[in-house]
């Protein structure tokens, strides 16, 4: 594609999520979408075929940069550079979420009646909940010292054993509500809700 045409894709595409911002999915028309982006709907399909085909080209970009943090996750070790290492992550995610919170609502929430647009999100979800597990409890494993071993629960086992699934799953949620939360004028401090978060996360797998 030309950059005149990147130009007009961007327009199309920033009017698009303001249009979606301020409106919801739903409401939204391409009569509205080139009317914000001073476009005519010729030259709109030209680029798109449809309001969702556009919305999907938001979401892989979304996508893209939420995989990106998931690969970044870090292995959290028993020690205050573990701590800072998931608070630092956290703070990523974050930044992130905010950047593309009105797509990522419109997916989580299943505005949008079309797999094609939320099954990535919700494969995207359950591996970052995979990524989570396995680097949270990495440094566990590799500790042989039955004194650094996690503390027993009810049932006799230890809490990152058989539940850390659940655990890596409960989380998210809770990671993904907050922000859903924040990004909706809620007032919260950023800053103290996300060491909160980190600090529930890093108790929740038990790490002393």
């Amino acid at each position: 594609m030309r950059a005149q045409g990147q130009r007009t894709v961007r327009r199309l595409l920033e009017a698009a999520l303001a249009e979606f911002d301020e409106h919801g999915f739903q409401a939204v028309r391409v009569d509205d979408i080139v009317r914000r982006a001073q476009i005519s709907h010729g030259t709109f399909y030209l680029y798109f075929a449809s309001k969702e085909d556009l919305f999907k080209v938001l979401v892989q970009g979304a996508l893209h940069e939420m995989a990106i943090v998931a690969d970044e996750f870090p292995v959290v070790t028993r020690n205050a550079a573990g701590r800072a290492a998931l608070l630092s992550w956290v703070h990523s995610f974050c930044r992130i979420y905010e950047a593309h919170a009105t797509v990522l609502w419109i997916i989580t929430r299943t505005q949008v009646d079309d797999a094609d647009i939320y099954s990535p999100g919700l494969q995207l979800f359950f591996r970052l909940s995979e990524i989570m597990v396995e680097r949270m409890t990495a440094a566990a494993e590799r500790d042989d010292a039955v004194a650094a071993a996690p503390p027993e629960g009810e049932n006799g086992e230890g809490a990152t054993c058989g539940h850390a699934e659940l655990t890596g799953l409960l989380c998210l949620l809770m990671l993904e509500g907050v922000n859903t939360l924040l990004n909706a004028e809620v007032q919260l401090p950023r800053d103290g809700m996300a060491e909160r978060i980190s600090d529930i996360i890093y108790a929740a797998f038990s790490i002393p």
